[in-house]
């Protein structure tokens, strides 16, 4: 891809900036989506930041991220519920039209009864997602997070998900960093894509070694994934949105993020 016309970044990448910042960066980057993180809203409302979004020019892709549906106690995972369904509101004013879900899990609720909760969280924010007119996407995580961040670790489980509930408003989110080692990727992208389910694709890289198992991503082009065949395997399944850069790096927030995101913009061009 040499133009950025599905070029999306998510704002947890260039954490460093204020959201006012990044949209403005982003659009005179070329970039012409935006994936708002709930933490970079701050203070602004997201009716108003809905506003500064339109003005610079760009497409609010999703909000991002709900979920983290799993708890020992009945009382929490209420709490959960309750937190999820305002998000879906404050989504739906923000105009993003995608609320991405970390499905959640914890050391404490065996993984069994982890993934039924993850089901009964999702079958709560299902009325609301559709009144609010907001898709929920299941984003499956890298198996190295089975423990704390979510039990759905593979596009088999995502998309069996998707099959149980038979939902409009329910799909997946494929995250090349998360998926890019199984072996059944390409025919599970082929299975969700045949069921309308591949709502988002988000691009990253794979350092080895990974020197800290969240906030280490690599800069597209710096790792082992092969992100133009996995690109070629959702286009193949029907997806035509945006590819969507979210990078956690500590490294990478540590330089000026003005020079971070022109060799996003690059390595965009030469390796998505």
């Amino acid at each position: 891809m040499n133009d950025l016309s599905r070029l999306a970044v998510h704002t947890i990448t260039t954490k460093p900036w204020p959201l006012a910042t990044a949209l403005r960066k982003y659009a005179d980057a070329g970039a012409k989506g935006i994936s708002v993180w709930k933490e970079s809203l701050g203070d602004i409302k997201p009716a108003a930041a809905a506003s500064l979004i339109r003005a610079a020019g760009l497409k609010t892709v999703s909000m991002v991220r709900g979920g983290f549906f799993p708890a020992p106690m009945a009382g929490e995972r209420n709490k959960k519920i309750v937190d999820n369904l305002a998000l879906i509101e404050a989504s739906a004013e923000l105009g993003a039209p995608l609320l991405v879900l970390v499905c959640g899990a914890d050391p404490r609720v065996r993984l069994a009864e982890a993934r039924k909760q993850v089901e009964e969280g999702i079958a709560a924010m299902l009325p609301a997602a559709r009144r609010a007119g907001v898709r929920l996407a299941i984003e499956p995580l890298h198996p190295m997070y089975a423990d704390a961040r979510s039990v759905v670790n593979t596009m088999r489980q995502a998309n069996d998900l998707c099959e149980s509930f038979a939902d409009p408003f329910l799909g997946v989110a494929v995250d090349v960093y998360h998926v890019w080692w199984d072996p059944e990727l390409e025919a599970q992208i082929g299975r969700c894509g045949s069921l309308g389910k591949i709502f988002a694709f988000h691009v990253c890289d794979w350092l080895t070694p990974t020197v800290d198992f969240l906030n280490d991503r690599g800069l597209m082009g710096e790792g082992c994934i092969d992100i133009p065949l996995i690109r070629s395997w959702v286009e193949k399944a029907g997806f035509s949105g945006f590819s969507e850069v979210e990078i956690f790096s500590e490294r990478l927030w540590a330089l000026d993020q003005d020079a971070f995101l022109a060799r996003i913009v690059e390595a965009f061009k030469e390796f998505v």
